[in-house]
C-alpha cells in the first residue's frame, strides 16, 4: 500500500509528520537510495527501501507512551547542540526513540506525553482537535476580574488574537497569586505570553492536564507507561480509535 513519505516515518515512529516534511526538504531522505525533496511523494509501505541519514527504516515497531511530569530545565527536544539537560535523559536508552507531542518551554514543568506512535503525535499536536491543556501558574500581583474575563476573551498577541480560554483565580496574594488557564490551542509560551499581556508576568508555570491525562502523584523527573485504557482514550479523542 502507498502512503505519503511523511506519514510513514511518523507511523514508523521516527517522527513527527511536520518534522519529517523539514527532512524531506533538508535533503535528508532517501527513497531506493535516492536523495527526495518532494514533499508530496508518496512510497510502497512493502517494497520501497526508506533511509534518513542513511540509515534504514523499518515500518514495523511496538508502540511506546510514555507520561513524564518534566522538570524545569529541560528542553523538550532530543537533542541539543549546545549540551544542555533535554526530556530524553530523562528516560532509559531501553525505552528506544520516542519524540515529545507539543511543546513545553524550558522553565516549565509538568504533564508531557513522549511516543513513537507518530500519527497519533500529529493529532493530539494539530489545532483541528482542540486537544484541552490545563496549566496552574504561579503570577506576579492579584489579577482583578477584568484581568481574568480578558484572559478568557481573549488577548492580542502579535497582532493575533488568542482563542477563548478558561482562567481562575484559585489562591489570591498581594504579591502573587496562583491561576488555573485552560486552553484549546498551543502556541508557543501562550500562557507565558497572556499573562503578561494582561499585566500579570507568569513566575512559575506548570501543565497538570493533557487531553484527559493528570499527573497523579507523579514527582518532576518521573515517569510511567500509560495504560492501554488510557491509549484507547487518547484514540478517541482524536478519532483514531
Amino acid at each position: 500500500m502507498k502512503v505519503r513519505l511523511n506519514k510513514f516515518l511518523s507511523s514508523a515512529g521516527v517522527t513527527s509528520r511536520r518534522e519529517a516534511d523539514r527532512w524531506i526538504l533538508d535533503g535528508r531522505i532517501s527513497v531506493n537510495d535516492r536523495t527526495v525533496d518532494e514533499l508530496g511523494l508518496k512510497v510502497d509501505e512493502d517494497r520501497d527501501v526508506v533511509r534518513v541519514d542513511g540509515r534504514k527504516i523499518q515500518l514495523k515497531q511496538k508502540p511506546i507512551y510514555i507520561l513524564l511530569n518534566k522538570p524545569a530545565g529541560y528542553l523538550v527536544t532530543l537533542k541539543d547542540p549546545f549540551g544542555r539537560p533535554t526530556v530524553k535523559t530523562l528516560l532509559p536508552a531501553s525505552l528506544g526513540r520516542v519524540f515529545p507531542v507539543g511543546r513545553l518551554d524550558l522553565a516549565t514543568e509538568g504533564l508531557l506525553i513522549l511516543t513513537n506512535d507518530g500519527e497519533l503525535a500529529h493529532r493530539l499536536s494539530h489545532p483541528r482537535f482542540g486537544v484541552k491543556k490545563v496549566y496552574v501558574a504561579k503570577v506576579r500581583g492579584e489579577p482583578s476580574k477584568d484581568a481574568l474575563r480578558r484572559l478568557e476573551r481573549g488577548v492580542y498577541l502579535e497582532g493575533e488574537k488568542t482563542a477563548p480560554a478558561k482562567a481562575a483565580l484559585l489562591t489570591p496574594g498581594q504579591k502573587s497569586s496562583w491561576l488555573k488557564i485552560e486552553l484549546q490551542e498551543g502556541r508557543k509560551r501562550e500562557v507565558r505570553e497572556m499573562c503578561r499581556a494582561v499585566g500579570h508576568p507568569v513566575l512559575e508555570l506548570r501543565r497538570v492536564e493533557f487531553a484527559g491525562l493528570v499527573l497523579e502523584d507523579l514527582k518532576p523527573g518521573q515517569w510511567r507507561h500509560l495504560e492501554p485504557r488510557e491509549v484507547r482514550r487518547l484514540k478517541l479523542r482524536v478519532d483514531l480509535a
